[in-house]
């Protein structure tokens, strides 16, 4: 699982300084942004896309451009923190490789389906992959009946989050983060021994 990289603290040139100065409006500060966190995104892609097929047409660095531009386009975001953008730039590299599947699918109308391993915490056995689409509609189910364990997975799995950057996301103890990636777990193992 990835996992970020510690924040050198109190610096200006902090990611939750710059970040504080892009949500004020200070366009200027991307070029020292960029390098920032550019390789901590690059982190999150290669760890989303280190079970793909070697032919996949979505590479780690066209995901992370793809994302990032995004992110910065985003009007007037109030970045709370480092944790929140990685945060939310997991999230978007989700929808990014969801909407790649969905297209490729539509596209090859069953040809070559994108898959993702997940850990052993997940699934019953470590050989499985499965699409990327039948994992994100069982996290869509259980966001139906629990959104927060839905966000924990994917923030911890997908996003490298730690317990604790998750908590201060979500503005919960660590230990209901703990709780919650527990249960998630648990229900997520049973859903998805059901598909084929």
């Amino acid at each position: 699982m990835a996992t970020l990289a510690p924040e050198p603290g109190g610096s200006d040139n902090s990611i939750t300084a710059l970040l504080a100065e892009l949500s004020a409006g200070n366009r200027d500060v991307e070029s020292r942004l960029i390098p920032q966190v550019y390789g901590e995104l690059r982190r999150l892609a290669a760890h989303y896309m280190r079970s793909e097929r070697g032919n996949h047409t979505l590479q780690p660095t066209a995901l992370v451009n793809e994302a990032y531009t995004r992110l910065v386009q985003q009007p007037q975001i109030p970045w709370q923190s480092r944790a929140h953008f990685f945060a939310t730039a997991s999230h978007l590299m989700r929808h990014i490789l969801v909407d790649h599947a969905r297209a490729r699918r539509a596209g090859k109308r069953g040809g070559l389906q994108r898959q993702v391993t997940l850990d052993d915490a997940l699934l019953p056995s470590s050989e499985r992959t499965m699409d990327v689409l039948i994992l994100d509609e069982a996290l869509e189910n259980l966001a139906q009946f629990d959104p927060r364990q839905a966000r924990i997975v994917e923030l911890h799995f997908f996003g490298g989050l730690t317990f604790a950057e998750i908590a201060l996301v979500l503005k919960v103890t660590e230990r209901t983060v703990k709780r919650d990636w527990s249960m998630a777990r648990a229900w997520l193992k049973g859903e998805l021994s059901k598909s084929p």
